[in-house]
């Protein structure tokens, strides 16, 4: 897996709800350079588990999505009764 990247604007964006999220939940004033910090933390170590995640459950939804089309493809076939 590549490292994750973020925009300029994503980055400022999750640093801004970080602050925000620290000042409401947590009664704590944070930096911008210490959310950014926390940010880059958690995308390197918490990141690539919500990633394969994300791919598990994209495979187990393809698998289900093939299995679903070969049913239709099987529906499809014609039948031909003189040849029974």
């Amino acid at each position: 897996m590549s490292e994750l990247t973020l925009s300029k604007d994503a980055q400022e964006a999750l640093v801004s709800k970080l602050k925000i999220y620290f000042k409401d939940e947590l009664d704590q004033e944070i930096g911008s350079f210490d959310a950014e910090f926390l940010i880059d933390f958690l995308a390197k170590d918490l990141g690539p588990h919500f990633y394969n995640q994300g791919l598990r459950d994209a495979h187990a939804l393809f698998t289900e999505r093939a299995e679903e089309l070969g049913y239709l493809v099987q529906d499809l076939e014609k039948t031909n009764s003189s040849m029974t």
